[in-house]
């Protein structure tokens, strides 16, 4: 069985990954605010969790406890992907609602950090070929003003990448863990950058020309990219990558 751990599932790249994860006879445990439900072709398992990332705590326990009930010896692979992320409203940070900041920090960095040490901590004993794809962006490596806490976060996840993959590489069949950049795609966080005021960020203008200009892929696309991407022969041998460098 191919074991796949994935959040941010409902909606946008995460459901993308999970259909096509789907169609190749995946196992999915899809991590989402509301649960998520998709068609499931013969070969696929969906196992839906309606979870709020934003407590990951009693979630990464919960990971815990689900994979040790599993037969190690029986998976295939065991994959993470934190996919899930928050874009606090557009602003200076000084204009930054203290709710929504923290909110997004909390699922873009705190939780990708809890869910990655519980996977690697369940399943240190399984023989499987495990890897951890945390869903970064440019942003995380090029700073844009009136987006600090989603660039923090992003850089957060780079660096985060970095760390694990200095451990892992001390370990016997340690895992392979690589912060993506997943390029430029067409879902709801993309309408939220190019509505924005303007006045309180102006690179909304940009995003809107990259709509215009058809500049975006559609999430289908940016996850077969993805999936690729971690399918390749190397992958984790840099634990910071972009698939537009493949």
């Amino acid at each position: 069985m191919h074991l796949t751990i994935l959040t941010g599932a409902s909606r946008g790249l995460g459901r993308a990954v999970a259909e096509q994860l789907l169609a190749r006879g995946h196992h999915v445990l899809a991590l989402s605010r509301q649960a998520a439900e998709m068609p499931v072709p013969p070969g696929g398992q969906l196992t839906p969790w309606a979870v709020d990332l934003a407590d990951t705590a009693p979630v990464a326990e919960r990971l815990v406890h689900w994979l040790g009930s599993l037969d190690g010896s029986r998976i295939a692979s065991a994959t993470l992907i934190n996919n899930a992320g928050v874009v606090s409203n557009p602003a200076p940070l000084s204009a930054g609602d203290a709710g929504e900041l923290l909110n997004a920090i909390r699922v873009g960095l705190e939780a990708p950090l809890l869910l990655t040490a519980a996977f690697l901590r369940a399943t240190a004993t399984w023989s499987a070929p495990r890897k951890v794809l945390l869903v970064s962006s440019g942003l995380g490596r090029r700073a844009m003003a009136g987006s600090a806490s989603y660039c923090a976060a992003k850089a957060g996840l780079d660096h985060l990448a970095r760390a694990v993959a200095l451990e892992e590489a001390d370990k016997p069949g340690g895992a392979r863990i690589v912060s993506l950049a997943p390029g430029v795609i067409d879902t709801d966080m993309q309408v939220q950058l190019r509505t924005a005021d303007r006045k309180l960020f102006p690179a909304g203008e940009m995003f809107a020309g990259l709509k215009s200009g058809g500049q975006l892929d559609s999430p289908a696309t940016a996850a077969t990219k993805l999936l690729n991407y971690l399918d390749r022969a190397d992958f984790g041998s840099q634990p910071v990558g972009d698939v537009r460098d493949a």
